[in-house]
């Protein structure tokens, strides 16, 4: 397996003395030929360098690509500008036969597609799938508009495919340590809470204070009401303290409203004492009768249906 050490010091290591600079450069020397077999335009001029020109459609991307999300309205600025200026930084490549597969620079090539462009500038470099793989993290990474799902997912690539440490991967990247164990937290959110973190409205820091909530959805409430609320880190981990606060605190009310087995089989033998009792008096007086117990003082209720009745059972009274 080639060397890979250069890759921490960015891409620009890997294609040193090919022209360099934001693809939004301004070279007003570019040509624009229309051709009549063609959807494409060439506004490409040659490029020095080692840089191969090729067929755009003999171009495809990285299947193992780490990116998932493209802006399209920053794909429209970009390929806007390479209309007026065309590609000033070559796509890294790998080739097989006459066919190539982007490495780094997927973004350059959606934009080129959107702008009709038909040939655009490469570098083919000869590297094991390993390499191409570490290669188009590092790429995505060192670039500012990756998610931070999306950078999460780089670095754990990283450490997963190729035995990286957390101080391994910070080292490569030039990052901190603690930035990159941080943004790790996020991979171990509930679906909705990463889903939020990949629209930019939850950070990392979020994460690791939606991570002391355990329960799925009550962490995907809590995060649905930080993102919504535009809290800070430090009003996030107020608003999930209390809210676990108040979770627990319900939990023991209700733990403490449910009776035991111990005293649901004593209230049920109370309950059968009572109904006895009332059996009994209703043999003795002859009317239905009801035991109301209550916590401090309790009653006995005989029912009778006319003064006749009545007076039979005061009779009864009289002579006990």
């Amino acid at each position: 397996m080639k060397k890979t050490s250069g890759l921490g010091k960015g891409l620009g290591a890997l294609i040193s003395g090919v022209a360099s600079g934001a693809e939004k450069a301004r070279e007003k020397e570019a040509a624009q030929v229309d051709t009549d077999d063609s959807a494409f335009s060439y506004a490409q001029p040659a490029i020095d360098g080692g840089v191969l020109m090729v067929d755009i459609r003999k171009v495809e991307p990285n299947p193992t690509q780490p990116r998932q999300y493209f802006d399209e309205e920053a794909l429209d600025e970009l390929a806007e500008s390479m209309q007026n200026f065309g590609i000033v930084q070559p796509l890294l490549v790998t080739a097989e036969g006459d066919r190539f597969t982007i490495i780094a620079g997927e973004r350059r090539y959606r934009a080129a597609r959107k702008a009709q462009i038909a040939e655009i500038p490469v570098i083919v470099k000869d590297y094991t799938e390993m390499e191409i793989l570490q290669v188009a993290l590092i790429e995505n990474i060192q670039r500012q508009d990756l998610t931070s799902i999306e950078e999460a997912t780089c670095y754990k690539r990283l450490m997963d495919d190729f035995f990286f440490s957390p101080d391994d991967v910070a080292g490569k990247l030039g990052k901190r340590k603690h930035a990159v164990i941080s943004a790790l937290h996020l991979l171990e959110l509930g679906p909705r809470a990463q889903e939020l973190a990949s629209e930019g409205k939850l950070t990392a820091s979020h994460a690791k204070v939606l991570l002391n909530v355990e329960d799925a959805e009550l962490q995907a409430a809590c995060a649905e009401q930080i993102a919504q609320s535009g809290l800070s880190v430090r009003e996030s981990e107020t608003y999930v303290t209390a809210t676990l606060r108040a979770v627990a605190k319900k939990a023991a009310q209700d733990e403490k409203a449910d009776p035991t087995p111990e005293e649901k089989s004593a209230a049920q033998n109370i309950e059968k004492a009572y109904r006895s009792a009332e059996a009994e008096l209703k043999n003795v007086l002859g009317s239905q009768v009801h035991i109301v117990p209550g916590k401090k003082k309790s009653k006995i209720e005989i029912e009778y249906y006319s003064s006749e009745e009545l007076e039979r059972l005061l009779a009864l009274f009289r002579r006990i």
